[in-house]
Protein backbone atom coordinates (compact mmCIF):
# COMPACT_ATOMS: atom_id res chain seq x y z
CA UNK A 1 0.00 0.00 0.00
CA UNK A 2 1.30 3.44 -0.95
CA UNK A 3 2.21 6.08 1.56
CA UNK A 4 0.93 9.61 1.04
CA UNK A 5 2.99 11.17 -1.74
CA UNK A 6 3.42 14.77 -2.77
CA UNK A 7 2.57 14.97 -6.46
CA UNK A 8 4.39 18.01 -7.84
CA UNK A 9 2.57 17.73 -11.14
CA UNK A 10 -0.82 18.33 -9.53
CA UNK A 11 0.30 21.80 -8.44
CA UNK A 12 1.03 22.63 -12.07
CA UNK A 13 -2.40 21.36 -13.08
CA UNK A 14 -4.19 23.31 -10.34
CA UNK A 15 -2.37 26.46 -11.43
CA UNK A 16 -3.43 25.82 -15.02
CA UNK A 17 -7.03 25.19 -13.94
CA UNK A 18 -7.37 28.48 -12.02
CA UNK A 19 -5.83 30.45 -14.89
CA UNK A 20 -8.29 28.84 -17.32
CA UNK A 21 -11.23 29.66 -15.06
CA UNK A 22 -10.02 33.23 -14.52
CA UNK A 23 -9.70 33.92 -18.26
CA UNK A 24 -13.05 32.31 -19.00
CA UNK A 25 -14.90 34.37 -16.40
CA UNK A 26 -13.06 37.55 -17.36
CA UNK A 27 -15.10 37.54 -20.55
CA UNK A 28 -18.17 38.69 -18.60
CA UNK A 29 -16.39 41.99 -17.85
CA UNK A 30 -15.01 44.56 -20.32
CA UNK A 31 -11.97 42.82 -21.79
CA UNK A 32 -9.40 42.95 -24.60
CA UNK A 33 -10.23 41.17 -27.86
CA UNK A 34 -7.66 38.43 -27.36
CA UNK A 35 -9.60 37.16 -24.34
CA UNK A 36 -12.39 36.03 -26.67
CA UNK A 37 -9.86 34.25 -28.87
CA UNK A 38 -8.35 32.11 -26.11
CA UNK A 39 -10.84 32.43 -23.27
CA UNK A 40 -13.49 30.11 -24.66
CA UNK A 41 -11.43 27.05 -23.64
CA UNK A 42 -11.46 28.23 -20.02
CA UNK A 43 -14.68 26.36 -19.20
CA UNK A 44 -12.58 23.20 -19.07
CA UNK A 45 -10.73 24.53 -16.01
CA UNK A 46 -13.60 23.40 -13.79
CA UNK A 47 -13.49 19.94 -15.37
CA UNK A 48 -9.76 19.78 -14.62
CA UNK A 49 -10.48 20.72 -11.00
CA UNK A 50 -13.07 17.91 -10.85
CA UNK A 51 -10.58 15.31 -12.13
CA UNK A 52 -7.93 16.49 -9.66
CA UNK A 53 -10.38 16.46 -6.73
CA UNK A 54 -11.69 13.02 -7.62
CA UNK A 55 -8.16 11.65 -7.74
CA UNK A 56 -6.85 13.33 -4.59
CA UNK A 57 -9.80 12.68 -2.30
CA UNK A 58 -10.30 9.08 -3.40
CA UNK A 59 -6.55 8.39 -3.08
CA UNK A 60 -6.57 9.75 0.47
CA UNK A 61 -9.57 7.59 1.36
CA UNK A 62 -8.06 4.48 -0.25
CA UNK A 63 -4.85 5.01 1.72
CA UNK A 64 -6.85 5.56 4.90
CA UNK A 65 -8.69 2.29 4.30
CA UNK A 66 -5.43 0.45 3.67
CA UNK A 67 -3.72 1.84 6.75
CA UNK A 68 -6.54 1.71 9.30
CA UNK A 69 -8.95 -0.80 7.79
CA UNK A 70 -11.66 1.84 7.77
CA UNK A 71 -12.28 5.52 7.07
CA UNK A 72 -12.16 7.73 10.14
CA UNK A 73 -15.08 9.96 9.22
CA UNK A 74 -14.55 12.44 12.04
CA UNK A 75 -11.00 13.13 10.85
CA UNK A 76 -11.95 13.26 7.17
CA UNK A 77 -14.85 15.68 7.67
CA UNK A 78 -12.86 17.83 10.10
CA UNK A 79 -10.15 18.29 7.46
CA UNK A 80 -12.68 19.05 4.73
CA UNK A 81 -14.68 21.45 6.92
CA UNK A 82 -11.77 23.65 7.93
CA UNK A 83 -10.31 23.62 4.43
CA UNK A 84 -13.53 24.54 2.62
CA UNK A 85 -16.01 26.26 4.90
CA UNK A 86 -14.25 29.29 6.51
CA UNK A 87 -13.17 30.89 3.19
CA UNK A 88 -16.56 30.05 1.69
CA UNK A 89 -18.52 31.61 4.57
CA UNK A 90 -16.34 34.73 4.38
CA UNK A 91 -17.09 35.03 0.65
CA UNK A 92 -20.81 34.54 1.27
CA UNK A 93 -20.65 37.35 3.84
CA UNK A 94 -19.06 39.62 1.24
CA UNK A 95 -21.76 38.85 -1.31
CA UNK A 96 -24.74 39.14 1.04
CA UNK A 97 -23.54 41.99 3.27
CA UNK A 98 -21.65 44.17 0.75
CA UNK A 99 -23.74 44.60 -2.42
CA UNK A 100 -20.88 46.52 -4.04
CA UNK A 101 -18.92 43.24 -4.17
CA UNK A 102 -21.52 41.62 -6.43
CA UNK A 103 -20.46 41.30 -10.07
CA UNK A 104 -24.16 41.15 -11.04
CA UNK A 105 -27.42 42.26 -9.48
CA UNK A 106 -29.40 39.26 -8.25
CA UNK A 107 -28.28 36.48 -5.91
CA UNK A 108 -29.91 33.05 -5.51
CA UNK A 109 -31.46 32.31 -2.13
CA UNK A 110 -29.06 32.16 0.83
CA UNK A 111 -30.24 28.69 1.86
CA UNK A 112 -29.12 27.28 -1.49
CA UNK A 113 -25.57 28.41 -0.81
CA UNK A 114 -25.36 27.11 2.76
CA UNK A 115 -26.96 23.79 1.82
CA UNK A 116 -24.66 23.43 -1.21
CA UNK A 117 -27.63 22.91 -3.52
CA UNK A 118 -27.24 26.15 -5.49
CA UNK A 119 -26.26 24.23 -8.64
CA UNK A 120 -29.72 22.67 -8.93
CA UNK A 121 -32.08 24.87 -10.93
CA UNK A 122 -29.49 27.65 -11.14
CA UNK A 123 -30.86 30.47 -13.29
CA UNK A 124 -27.55 31.97 -14.38
CA UNK A 125 -29.21 34.50 -16.69
CA UNK A 126 -31.42 36.19 -14.10
CA UNK A 127 -29.63 35.26 -10.85
CA UNK A 128 -26.02 34.75 -11.88
CA UNK A 129 -24.21 36.47 -9.00
CA UNK A 130 -21.66 34.11 -7.39
CA UNK A 131 -22.82 31.52 -9.91
CA UNK A 132 -19.36 29.93 -9.94
CA UNK A 133 -20.12 28.39 -6.53
CA UNK A 134 -22.00 25.69 -8.48
CA UNK A 135 -18.84 23.59 -8.84
CA UNK A 136 -18.11 23.84 -5.12
CA UNK A 137 -21.63 22.53 -4.46
CA UNK A 138 -20.89 19.47 -6.60
CA UNK A 139 -17.56 18.86 -4.85
CA UNK A 140 -19.15 19.15 -1.41
CA UNK A 141 -21.82 16.63 -2.40
CA UNK A 142 -19.00 14.38 -3.61
CA UNK A 143 -17.10 14.73 -0.31
CA UNK A 144 -20.25 13.78 1.57
CA UNK A 145 -21.14 10.69 -0.48
CA UNK A 146 -17.79 9.09 -1.39
CA UNK A 147 -16.51 8.10 2.09
CA UNK A 148 -19.80 6.41 3.00
CA UNK A 149 -19.81 4.60 -0.34
CA UNK A 150 -16.26 3.33 0.21
CA UNK A 151 -17.12 2.26 3.76
CA UNK A 152 -20.06 0.29 2.41
CA UNK A 153 -17.92 -1.41 -0.22
CA UNK A 154 -15.16 -2.03 2.29
CA UNK A 155 -17.50 -4.02 4.54
CA UNK A 156 -17.98 -6.51 1.74
CA UNK A 157 -14.28 -6.49 0.76
CA UNK A 158 -15.36 -5.21 -2.63
CA UNK A 159 -13.47 -1.93 -2.87
CA UNK A 160 -12.56 -2.70 -6.47
CA UNK A 161 -16.23 -2.37 -7.36
CA UNK A 162 -15.31 1.32 -7.42
CA UNK A 163 -14.02 0.74 -10.97
CA UNK A 164 -17.30 -0.47 -12.54
CA UNK A 165 -19.11 2.07 -10.36
CA UNK A 166 -17.04 4.94 -11.78
CA UNK A 167 -17.55 3.67 -15.32
CA UNK A 168 -21.29 3.44 -14.66
CA UNK A 169 -21.38 7.08 -13.48
CA UNK A 170 -19.58 8.22 -16.62
CA UNK A 171 -22.06 6.36 -18.82
CA UNK A 172 -24.97 7.63 -16.71
CA UNK A 173 -23.86 11.23 -17.12
CA UNK A 174 -23.76 10.75 -20.89
CA UNK A 175 -27.26 9.27 -20.88
CA UNK A 176 -28.67 12.00 -18.64
CA UNK A 177 -27.20 14.76 -20.77
CA UNK A 178 -28.61 13.09 -23.89
CA UNK A 179 -32.03 13.00 -22.21
CA UNK A 180 -31.74 16.62 -21.02
CA UNK A 181 -30.72 17.80 -24.48
CA UNK A 182 -33.73 16.26 -26.21
CA UNK A 183 -36.20 16.90 -23.38
CA UNK A 184 -35.27 20.52 -22.60
CA UNK A 185 -32.75 22.01 -25.03
CA UNK A 186 -34.32 20.96 -28.34
CA UNK A 187 -37.82 22.31 -27.51
CA UNK A 188 -36.18 25.66 -26.62
CA UNK A 189 -33.67 25.75 -29.48
CA UNK A 190 -35.37 28.76 -31.08
CA UNK A 191 -36.32 30.41 -27.81
CA UNK A 192 -34.48 33.28 -26.05
CA UNK A 193 -34.53 30.97 -23.01
CA UNK A 194 -32.24 28.41 -24.67
CA UNK A 195 -29.12 29.56 -22.78
CA UNK A 196 -30.95 29.58 -19.45
CA UNK A 197 -32.30 26.08 -20.06
CA UNK A 198 -28.95 24.76 -21.31
CA UNK A 199 -27.12 25.87 -18.17
CA UNK A 200 -29.92 24.87 -15.83
CA UNK A 201 -30.56 21.40 -17.24
CA UNK A 202 -27.21 20.33 -18.77
CA UNK A 203 -24.27 22.32 -17.42
CA UNK A 204 -24.93 22.78 -13.69
CA UNK A 205 -26.74 19.71 -12.26
CA UNK A 206 -24.65 17.20 -10.33
CA UNK A 207 -26.19 14.24 -12.13
CA UNK A 208 -25.02 15.53 -15.53
CA UNK A 209 -21.49 16.30 -14.34
CA UNK A 210 -20.32 12.98 -12.87
CA UNK A 211 -17.63 12.68 -15.53
CA UNK A 212 -14.69 14.58 -14.08
CA UNK A 213 -14.99 13.34 -10.51
CA UNK A 214 -15.64 9.75 -11.67
CA UNK A 215 -12.56 9.82 -13.92
CA UNK A 216 -10.47 11.09 -11.00
CA UNK A 217 -11.79 8.37 -8.67
CA UNK A 218 -11.15 5.72 -11.34
CA UNK A 219 -7.52 6.82 -11.71
CA UNK A 220 -7.12 6.96 -7.93
CA UNK A 221 -8.38 3.38 -7.57
CA UNK A 222 -6.24 2.05 -10.42
CA UNK A 223 -3.16 3.84 -9.09
CA UNK A 224 -3.71 2.56 -5.57
CA UNK A 225 -4.65 -1.08 -6.16
CA UNK A 226 -2.95 -2.07 -9.41
CA UNK A 227 0.86 -2.06 -8.96
CA UNK A 228 1.59 -2.87 -12.61
CA UNK A 229 -0.43 0.06 -13.83
CA UNK A 230 1.18 2.28 -11.20
CA UNK A 231 4.61 1.21 -12.41
CA UNK A 232 3.59 1.90 -16.02
CA UNK A 233 2.39 5.40 -15.09
CA UNK A 234 5.61 6.21 -13.29
CA UNK A 235 7.73 4.86 -16.15
CA UNK A 236 5.82 6.48 -19.03
CA UNK A 237 4.94 9.89 -17.64
CA UNK A 238 5.95 12.02 -20.62
CA UNK A 239 4.21 9.71 -23.05
CA UNK A 240 0.96 9.88 -21.05
CA UNK A 241 1.31 13.64 -20.79
CA UNK A 242 1.75 14.09 -24.53
CA UNK A 243 -1.13 11.73 -25.35
CA UNK A 244 -3.29 13.56 -22.81
CA UNK A 245 -2.49 17.01 -24.21
CA UNK A 246 -3.19 15.85 -27.75
CA UNK A 247 -6.45 14.35 -26.53
CA UNK A 248 -7.38 17.66 -24.86
CA UNK A 249 -6.68 19.50 -28.12
CA UNK A 250 -8.85 17.06 -30.11
CA UNK A 251 -11.61 17.28 -27.49
CA UNK A 252 -11.57 21.07 -27.65
CA UNK A 253 -11.84 20.89 -31.44
CA UNK A 254 -14.82 18.59 -31.00
CA UNK A 255 -16.33 21.08 -28.51
CA UNK A 256 -15.59 24.23 -30.52
CA UNK A 257 -19.34 24.90 -30.43
CA UNK A 258 -19.89 24.28 -26.73
CA UNK A 259 -23.68 24.49 -27.04
CA UNK A 260 -24.07 21.96 -29.86
CA UNK A 261 -25.65 18.56 -29.26
CA UNK A 262 -22.38 16.65 -29.70
CA UNK A 263 -20.48 18.89 -27.29
CA UNK A 264 -23.34 19.00 -24.79
CA UNK A 265 -23.68 15.22 -24.67
CA UNK A 266 -20.15 13.91 -25.28
CA UNK A 267 -17.88 16.91 -24.73
CA UNK A 268 -17.66 16.84 -20.94
CA UNK A 269 -16.75 13.17 -20.96
CA UNK A 270 -14.07 13.61 -23.63
CA UNK A 271 -12.55 16.53 -21.74
CA UNK A 272 -12.62 14.61 -18.44
CA UNK A 273 -10.92 11.53 -19.92
CA UNK A 274 -8.35 13.72 -21.68
CA UNK A 275 -7.53 15.56 -18.47
CA UNK A 276 -7.38 12.18 -16.74
CA UNK A 277 -4.57 11.17 -19.11
CA UNK A 278 -2.83 14.48 -18.43
CA UNK A 279 -3.20 13.87 -14.70
CA UNK A 280 -1.62 10.41 -14.99
CA UNK A 281 1.32 12.00 -16.75
CA UNK A 282 1.53 14.76 -14.15
CA UNK A 283 1.66 12.37 -11.16
CA UNK A 284 4.44 10.35 -12.80
CA UNK A 285 7.87 10.94 -11.37
CA UNK A 286 9.32 10.44 -14.84
CA UNK A 287 7.43 13.31 -16.51
CA UNK A 288 8.74 16.84 -16.78
CA UNK A 289 5.70 18.05 -14.81
CA UNK A 290 6.07 15.48 -12.04
CA UNK A 291 9.81 15.74 -11.50
CA UNK A 292 10.00 19.23 -10.11
CA UNK A 293 7.98 21.87 -8.31
CA UNK A 294 8.14 25.55 -9.21
CA UNK A 295 7.41 28.49 -6.94
CA UNK A 296 4.91 30.20 -9.26
CA UNK A 297 2.70 27.19 -9.96
CA UNK A 298 3.02 25.88 -6.40
CA UNK A 299 1.83 29.18 -4.99
CA UNK A 300 -0.94 29.54 -7.56
CA UNK A 301 -2.06 26.04 -6.58
CA UNK A 302 -2.12 27.00 -2.89
CA UNK A 303 -4.16 30.12 -3.66
CA UNK A 304 -6.40 28.53 -6.29
CA UNK A 305 -9.37 27.88 -4.00
CA UNK A 306 -9.47 31.39 -2.54
CA UNK A 307 -8.95 32.95 -5.98
CA UNK A 308 -11.77 30.80 -7.33
CA UNK A 309 -14.12 32.02 -4.62
CA UNK A 310 -13.31 35.73 -4.85
CA UNK A 311 -12.12 36.51 -8.37
CA UNK A 312 -15.38 37.74 -9.90
CA UNK A 313 -16.06 40.15 -7.04
CA UNK A 314 -12.49 41.45 -7.08
CA UNK A 315 -12.47 41.97 -10.86
CA UNK A 316 -15.76 43.86 -10.52
CA UNK A 317 -14.36 46.11 -7.75
CA UNK A 318 -11.12 46.83 -9.58
CA UNK A 319 -12.90 47.81 -12.79
CA UNK A 320 -15.45 49.83 -10.83
CA UNK A 321 -12.95 51.93 -8.91
CA UNK A 322 -10.02 52.16 -11.32
CA UNK A 323 -9.62 55.35 -13.32
CA UNK A 324 -10.74 54.28 -16.79
CA UNK A 325 -8.89 57.15 -18.44
CA UNK A 326 -5.56 55.71 -17.30
CA UNK A 327 -6.39 52.00 -17.51
CA UNK A 328 -9.19 51.34 -20.03
CA UNK A 329 -11.50 48.58 -18.84
CA UNK A 330 -11.08 46.68 -22.10
CA UNK A 331 -7.29 46.95 -22.13
CA UNK A 332 -4.66 44.28 -21.42
CA UNK A 333 -3.22 46.44 -18.65
CA UNK A 334 -6.54 46.21 -16.80
CA UNK A 335 -6.47 42.43 -17.22
CA UNK A 336 -3.03 42.29 -15.56
CA UNK A 337 -4.14 44.60 -12.77
CA UNK A 338 -7.21 42.47 -12.11
CA UNK A 339 -5.16 39.27 -12.07
CA UNK A 340 -2.67 40.77 -9.61
CA UNK A 341 -5.55 42.03 -7.46
CA UNK A 342 -6.98 38.50 -7.38
CA UNK A 343 -3.59 37.19 -6.31
CA UNK A 344 -3.62 39.79 -3.54
CA UNK A 345 -7.10 38.67 -2.54
CA UNK A 346 -5.87 35.07 -2.50
CA UNK A 347 -3.00 36.05 -0.19
CA UNK A 348 -5.46 37.81 2.13
CA UNK A 349 -7.59 34.67 2.30
CA UNK A 350 -4.49 32.54 2.82
CA UNK A 351 -3.04 34.41 5.79
CA UNK A 352 -6.13 35.91 7.41
CA UNK A 353 -8.59 33.02 7.01
CA UNK A 354 -6.97 29.76 5.86
CA UNK A 355 -3.85 29.77 8.06
CA UNK A 356 -5.71 30.46 11.35
CA UNK A 357 -8.36 27.94 10.30
CA UNK A 358 -5.65 25.32 9.66
CA UNK A 359 -4.14 25.93 13.12
CA UNK A 360 -7.52 25.44 14.77
CA UNK A 361 -8.11 22.33 12.65
CA UNK A 362 -4.78 20.84 13.76
CA UNK A 363 -5.67 21.35 17.42
CA UNK A 364 -8.96 19.52 16.92
CA UNK A 365 -7.27 16.72 14.98
CA UNK A 366 -4.59 16.34 17.66
CA UNK A 367 -7.34 16.02 20.26
CA UNK A 368 -9.17 13.44 18.14
CA UNK A 369 -5.96 11.45 17.59
CA UNK A 370 -5.25 11.54 21.33
CA UNK A 371 -8.71 10.16 22.11
CA UNK A 372 -8.28 7.38 19.55
CA UNK A 373 -4.86 6.44 20.93
CA UNK A 374 -6.21 6.49 24.49
CA UNK A 375 -9.03 4.12 23.57
CA UNK A 376 -6.57 1.72 21.95
CA UNK A 377 -4.31 1.86 25.02
CA UNK A 378 -7.23 1.03 27.36
CA UNK A 379 -8.02 -2.05 25.29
Amino acid sequence: MQNTIKFNGLDHLRALAIVLVFIYHYRMFPHPAWIDTVGWIGWTGVDLFFVISGFLISSQLFQETGKHGTIRLNIFFTKRFFRIIPPYIFTLALYFCLPVFREREALPAFWKFVSFTQNFGLNVIDKGTFSHAWSLCIEEQFYLILPFLLLFLGKFRSIRFVIPGAVFLIIASLALRYYAWHEYAVPNSSSPDFWKVWYMKIYYPTYTRFDGLAVGVLIGCLHQYFPRLRSFIHAKGNMLLIIGLLSVALSLFFCRDQYSEDASVFGFTLIAISYGLVLMGAISGSSFLGRKSYFLTSYLAVLSYSIYLSHKGIIHLVQLFTDQSIFPASGSSMFIICFLACLGGGLFYRYVIEKPSALFKNKILDNQQYKIARKKFKR
